[in-house]
């Protein structure tokens, strides 16, 4: 029987600092039930040293499935990550910051409902379970509550944290949606379509989070925020 394959996608805008030890963290992992994994890594256009770390990153651990797809202009996280599924080859795909917020080593808790056959989708929570998470900004996990809740109300889930990262697909379920937002609008609105894919079945497993301070690397911010309400209404409202 031949293995079944694990995409990671990792949209990187400026992360020449972090870039290579999120790398040494995905190579560690072993993935259960034998899971192959590959790499692809979206380059949105870095003005950084992102491009030669990838490059010297790649030469050094040739044996490590990686494929690298520089942007030319920069569009965007969710246009990175939209690459990133079009060249995915996996069985099942997940979307991996670049930075050090979430483990990999935790791949394999949102593998396990798919695993053992009861699930097409797992998200990954930081607010559900006894998994660590830093102690950030008061009013961004307000904002976070009240983007899942408004969300909730559309797709008819009952999800904790539908703005996490860690969102493992089936690759034939997300790559059949027309996945058009370029920022931070991508996880309400792969999340709106991805709900109203007939008998899809989504579950929700806790895990840990490190967050960043905005000194120290967090990009997202308010704006995004009324974008990310923006697209529930819209992709919610008006099946676009």
């Amino acid at each position: 029987m031949e293995a079944k394959k694990l995409s990671v996608i990792i949209p990187a805008y400026n992360e020449a600092r972090t870039i290579h030890l999120i790398l040494d963290k995905i190579k560690a992992v072993k993935l259960i039930h034998d899971f192959e994994k590959e790499i692809i890594i979206v380059n949105d256009c870095s003005t950084d040293d992102t491009k030669n770390m990838l490059e010297q990153y790649m030469a050094a651990n040739k044996q490590f499935n990686i494929t690298l797809h520089n942007q030319e202009i920069n569009k965007g996280k969710g246009a990175a990550i939209h690459k990133g599924i079009e060249l995915a080859s996996g069985d099942y795909l997940i979307v991996q910051d670049a930075d050090l917020e979430y483990n990999p080593e935790e791949y394999n808790l949102l593998l396990q409902p798919i695993a053992d056959g009861f699930a097409d989708v797992v998200y990954g929570s930081r607010f559900m379970g006894g998994n660590p998470h830093r102690i950030m900004f008061f009013w961004h996990s307000i904002g976070n509550n009240i983007l899942t809740f408004l969300s909730n109300m559309f797709t008819n889930l009952n999800l904790t944290d539908m703005e996490t990262c860690y969102k493992l697909f089936d690759s034939k379920m997300v790559k059949s949606l027309n996945l058009v937002e370029n920022r931070f609008g991508f996880e309400p609105e792969v999340t709106a379509k991805i709900a109203r894919i007939k008998g899809v079945r989504i579950y929700e497993v806790g895990i840990s989070y490190y967050g960043r301070t905005y000194e120290e690397g967090k990009k997202i911010g308010w704006k995004d925020g009324f974008r990310a309400i923006w697209c529930i209404l819209k992709y919610g409202l008006f099946n676009a």
